[in-house]
């Protein structure tokens, strides 16, 4: 029971952590957008940001504990509707898909806007989302249903780890927080850079296919090692000028 509840409270404070981090960021829009993260050992639970605060408020223990019928298990705050039914079919459908961030963040939504923009393979940080990125052409509304949700999770599948919801903005998925985080962090600066280099109206040079597939071989077996080190600096950093996100 004590290496469960370990296990919960490290999920509690990496969670936390990267709310922190998503603010410093400028990732939130109002106190919409979501985050969530299975509880470790259960297959229909997951931890999700509370309603109505913003990442800069969420520590550890404020962070909601919900379940596939929309239940509270623990915590003191509500869930955001859209949250609920736009994360839980997600992590229904895909069990590897163990953290679920959604945001509107500026440079990635930006290119959600554009009719039939795609991550183009023009940068060595684009490389590791063209061919895992799936493309949501049919703006439904606000997420408000399961089917709604579980329409997302359907074009998201297994392979991706990214969607780019037209007009709406990008939802990505990891195995662990400290993954999901990096894919969303990374995503935003390279939609950054090819936003900036489009503006130009000069002709985008994509990566050859062989160097592509390299480099994906080489994001794919060293990404999990990556992340486990970023998480554990901006945990440093947090602990030393916002501690009170452990608690």
């Amino acid at each position: 029971m004590t290496m469960r509840n370990d296990a919960l409270q490290e999920a509690r404070v990496d969670l936390a952590a990267i709310c922190r981090w998503a603010y410093r960021l400028g990732f939130q829009s109002g106190v919409g957008n979501h985050f969530s993260l299975m509880v470790p050992g259960s297959d229909d639970r997951f931890l999700v940001t509370p309603e109505g605060l913003y990442w800069s408020e969420v520590t550890a223990s404020n962070l909601v504990i919900c379940d596939f019928d929309g239940k509270v298990i623990e915590g003191e705050h509500g869930v955001d509707t859209t949250a609920f039914y736009l994360h839980a079919p997600v992590h229904k459908a895909n069990p590897a898909a163990k953290c679920v961030l959604h945001t509107h963040m500026p440079n990635t939504t930006a290119l959600c806007m554009i009719k039939g923009a795609r991550l183009e393979p023009a940068h060595q940080s684009a490389l590791g989302y063209v061919g895992r990125t799936a493309y949501d052409e049919h703006y439904a509304g606000l997420a408000l249903t399961w089917e709604e949700g579980a329409r997302v999770a359907g074009l998201l599948g297994n392979d991706n780890h990214t969607i780019l919801l037209r007009n709406h903005g990008p939802l990505v998925v990891g195995p662990t927080a400290a993954e999901a985080f990096v894919r969303l962090e990374f995503l935003e600066e390279t939609c950054k850079w090819q936003l900036m280099a489009m503006h130009t109206g000069r002709e985008l040079q994509h990566v050859e296919p062989k160097v592509h597939a390299d480099v994906m071989r080489r994001v794919d077996e060293g990404g999990g090692a990556y992340a486990a080190v970023q998480i554990a600096a901006m945990k440093r950093v947090l602990d030393k000028q916002e501690p009170d996100f452990r608690h």
